[in-house]
């Protein structure tokens, strides 16, 4: 009995092995069947571009880049807050970068035929034009302590006179009678009074926090030696939708600048791009801005200046043309002090979107307007400038002639 159970288990177990080589040998002939075949891919959601009602496709490049920033998001800004990069993460695709198209000829002569635009970019070569409101735009204007009683007191009593709802003071000191005068539109950025790289990129990083607090629309930096015509920036900004992606103002060098690329790499390659000098001003759109957030938001945008070791005008520069690839608008109608500003004379003075006058080592290098106040009443000539735009303010005389 026990020898024919015996028999029988040695059978149960060859049985098993032979059911187990069986099911082994089977195996790749049912993965073959089920093996995943190629699909199409679904096409990316388009995009809908309100400008003018219709549907565009992103394109594939952008595709990639959005997945490149996203790492270097986790890499660089470990710490940005998590709804900020939720919105930023919601300007990736770019709506409209390819209606944007630059002519790549620099003009640099006053008398553009678009006097009131830019210089790569004329009102028929761009999509979007928006209906646009001075409440849209915040306007930076940067300065030291040394300049409270001088040069701001100057922008007080002309441009930012129209515009003080729009108007933030950046300075590095706790001033009450500015306080007084400014309200909360004066932000004490605790930076540095030096004027040295790491001071003015603390200030820069300042400013465009506030600016993605604030809601609006389109971000414009000045400093506290440029007068803003107003109107102008107006109508320089309502060529573009702030959706796009606009970095417009005016380099001061004829080329690109190059750097050490220390953000993507280990520092052994260069990359090449054109910045907009702080000193003429410049602005950028909230889509832009917001596509910025990993390098500039929280803090971030000090870090990005001390690894390329630029000054913050040149980081801004860097971060929109180096890593998102945006095309600066080069416009001549930005204006620093550092340019021959005598050339620009008459009715060209009024058609500036900045202005900015000679410092002490040159005080002859304004521009050129009529008469209405004597050099010694009016060295910089903004109250001159100030009266033929604005003629029924108090202070200024009867009679204005352009």
């Amino acid at each position: 009995m026990s020898c024919s159970c015996i028999r029988f288990s040695k059978i149960c177990f060859l049985l098993s092995v032979i059911f187990c080589v069986v099911l082994l040998l089977l195996i790749p002939k049912f993965q073959a069947d089920w093996r995943p075949r190629s699909y199409p891919q679904p096409r990316p959601p388009s995009v809908f571009n309100a400008s003018n009602k219709s549907e565009v496709q992103p394109q594939q490049a952008e595709s990639s880049s959005v997945g490149h920033l996203n790492d270097e998001t986790n890499n660089i800004v470990p710490f940005v807050k998590e709804e900020l990069i939720r919105e930023w993460r919601l300007h990736l695709i770019d709506t409209g970068r390819s209606s944007l198209k630059a002519n790549r000829k620099r003009n640099e002569s006053p008398n553009s035929p678009w006097s009131v635009g830019v210089d790569h970019v004329g009102p028929d070569s761009v999509s979007a034009k928006e209906k646009l409101e001075l409440k849209d735009i915040f306007i930076a204007v940067k300065t030291t302590r040394k300049y409270h009683k001088t040069r701001l007191n100057l922008l007080f009593q002309t441009w930012i006179s129209q515009a003080q709802g729009q108007t933030f003071i950046f300075t590095d000191w706790e001033d009450q009678e500015l306080r007084h005068r400014a309200g909360d539109h004066m932000i004490n950025t605790n930076c540095s009074a030096v004027h040295t790289r790491q001071a003015l990129c603390c200030k820069m990083s300042v400013e465009y926090d506030k600016f993605l607090e604030s809601g609006q629309k389109w971000f414009c930096h000045v400093d506290d030696d440029n007068y803003v015509n107003l109107q102008n920036l107006l109508h320089l900004l309502s060529a573009f939708s702030h959706n796009q992606d606009v970095y417009v103002g005016r380099p001061s060098l004829d080329h690109p600048i190059e750097a050490v690329d220390h953000v993507r790499n280990d520092g052994s390659t260069t990359v090449k791009f054109w910045f907009a000098t702080g000193g003429a001003g410049f602005c950028i759109s909230r889509g832009l801005a917001l596509k910025m957030s990993p390098w500039a938001s929280l803090g971030s945008f000090i870090s990005t200046a001390d690894r390329i070791r630029l000054p913050d005008d040149c980081t801004v520069g860097y971060i929109i043309e180096g890593l998102l690839e945006v095309k600066m608008h080069h416009s001549p109608l930005f204006h620093s002090h550092l340019e021959n500003l005598q050339r620009l004379r008459g009715e060209m003075v009024f058609k500036q979107v900045t202005l900015s006058y000679g410092g002490p080592e040159n005080r002859h290098n304004v521009v050129s307007v009529g008469e209405m106040f004597s050099v010694q009443q009016d060295p910089t000539r903004f109250r001159s400038v100030h009266c033929v735009l604005y003629p029924d303010t108090a202070w200024c005389p009867t009679a204005t002639m352009k």
